[in-house]
């Protein structure tokens, strides 16, 4: 049987795209969302029979619904090798403008939803002695953040220390965390976050002067999470048009 997939916050942007990457590629996939009809309507565009892709409300920011959904996966296929980390918020509140209830529930999700899933699935992988974890962090971890809010660059740091973490701490059970880190990409969201003013100038100053291709962000998530990726752990990979070099 193939493999299965849960990924978080996948009613709608790149969550949908990676899930959508995964069942193409022959996984069975659980598409999570908090707005569960999201996730129900981006399952049913790959699968209207639910045999292959089904949605589950799921909230990152608790513990038991990444109970429920690890249960609800395991109960109706068997098993669950794959959490992808893709739950985010994401705002571009000026720096001083950035309160500490709103600093807190950004980091709440982004950071809080990347270790509880990782946690909770982590704990199940162990038991079977596999497992592949994939995080979405980004170029705001590393530069610092040129379009977003200090609180979405922050978190997006910590995902990145977190895949080092949780990687050195289940490799030995034959379970690689990793991270993608993508620059501004060709999404719905980035068009909402930048205004139309801006996008121009953003894509002149990326080097390859182009938005990045989320099918080509999931595709290399789904190479992380294949079988074969066993000597890859604790990587962040980059795809950020040349924005940040290394």
């Amino acid at each position: 049987m193939s493999d299965v997939a849960l990924v978080t916050g996948a009613g709608n942007g790149l969550g949908a795209v990676i899930g959508r990457a995964f069942h193409g590629a022959g996984f069975r996939v659980a598409f999570a969302d908090i707005d569960g009809d999201a996730a129900q309507a981006a399952a049913r565009e790959v699968d209207a029979s639910g045999a292959t892709a089904i949605g589950l409300a799921l909230d990152v920011r608790e513990p038991s619904d990444f109970e429920a959904a690890r249960d609800d996966v395991t109960a109706r296929w068997g098993s669950l090798e794959v959490l992808v980390n893709n739950a985010a918020v994401q705002l571009a509140t000026p720096l001083f403008d950035i309160g500490p209830a709103e600093f807190n529930a950004v980091m709440a999700t982004n950071v809080g939803g990347t270790f509880i899933g990782s946690q909770v699935c982590g704990r199940y992988f162990q038991t079977k002695r596999y497992g592949r974890i994939v995080n979405i962090a980004s170029l705001a971890a590393q530069n610092g953040g040129t379009a977003t809010g200090a609180h979405y660059a922050a978190s997006k740091g910590a995902i990145v220390t977190l895949t080092k973490v949780f990687a050195r701490e289940l490799a030995s059970f034959g379970i690689t965390v990793n991270a993608v880190a993508p620059g501004p990409l060709d999404l719905p969201s980035v068009r909402r976050l930048v205004p139309a003013e801006r996008l121009g100038p953003l894509v002149e100053s990326i080097p390859v002067k182009a938005l990045g291709n989320p099918a080509f962000v999931a595709d290399v998530v789904v190479r992380f999470a294949e079988r074969a990726a066993s000597f890859t752990t604790g990587a962040t990979w980059d795809m950020n048009g040349g924005l940040y070099m290394r």
